[in-house]
């Protein structure tokens, strides 16, 4: 009776200590060639020149769905029924989908951003309602930093279902005035004095060429449409400048920027 307990145990011993044996070999071998795949993986995607976030985000993809592969044929040298494993991981699947919807919907957001790049990190944008400078760009959001130092989270999803205006994506940008003289003065002067103040700017490109031409007569000014072009860098350096000089030169050439004004008649 002891004998045959013995040789039972040795039997199940020998064959689930194979088995256990087996099944690590399975896991740490499985391990080893993840690492590879894995490695391999990222070598591929970065030769093709694609983005580091994307890269980073496809390869931990690949060698998680890779790694539970490894561990569901670890389990089924055990012996065990992975048949309900994969129904409860594509049960969790599921619930973890519906509960994070939102989530995956700015990781894939995220991917396309960083795929199609529709900007880059460092250009000036206008998405989501809010404008900024990018600092930053993940698979979860978009972070902006404001000209006057802010740091704004942008999650991608919002990103990617509105329009995305990008300032730096050209390398020259128009600039657009209006300058308004009084009725009373000198328009053809008026008209040279601003040929002359955005001729004289180096930053201001010669082609396109400049435009100066009278655009309204409004109520209470003759208003002047003022265009000119200049490298993306030098926009706001052109625009701030170019107002300033011409405040001071209409001032020193006796040329009136009139204000709104409304005249109340009174019966005597």
């Amino acid at each position: 009776m002891e004998e045959n307990t013995i040789d039972l145990i040795m039997t199940y011993v020998t064959m689930y200590g194979f088995k256990i044996i087996g099944s690590l070999a399975i896991f740490f071998i499985g391990k080893w060639f993840v690492g590879i795949v894995t490695s391999l993986s990222i070598k591929v995607m970065e030769k093709s020149s694609l983005d580091e976030t994307l890269t980073k985000f496809l390869s931990k993809v690949i060698s998680g769905v890779l790694f539970v592969v490894v561990v569901l044929a670890a389990l089924n040298n055990l012996g065990v029924d992975t048949t309900s494993f994969i129904a409860m991981f594509g049960a969790a699947g599921l619930a973890i989908g519906l509960a994070f919807k939102d989530t995956f919907s700015n990781i894939g957001a995220g991917v396309l951003l960083i795929f199609f790049k529709p900007f880059k990190v460092g250009d000036f944008i206008s998405a989501s309602g809010e404008k900024g400078s990018v600092e930053e760009i993940n698979v979860f959001s978009t972070l902006l930093t404001t000209p006057d130092n802010k740091q704004i989270i942008i999650p991608n999803g919002g990103i990617v279902g509105g329009n995305i205006t990008n300032f730096s994506a050209k390398s020259t940008r128009r600039v657009d005035f209006v300058f308004g003289i009084g009725y009373d003065d000198d328009l053809k002067l008026a008209k040279s004095i601003l040929e002359e103040i955005v001729g004289e700017d180096e930053r201001v490109l010669k082609d396109p060429a400049s435009f100066v031409a009278v655009g309204e007569l409004a109520d209470s000014s003759v208003n002047f449409t003022v265009r000119v072009w200049t490298k993306s860098e030098d926009y706001w350096g052109v625009y701030f400048d170019t107002i300033e000089k011409v405040k001071l030169t209409f001032d020193e050439k006796g040329i009136s920027i009139p204000y709104p004004q409304m005249d109340i008649h009174q019966d005597k």
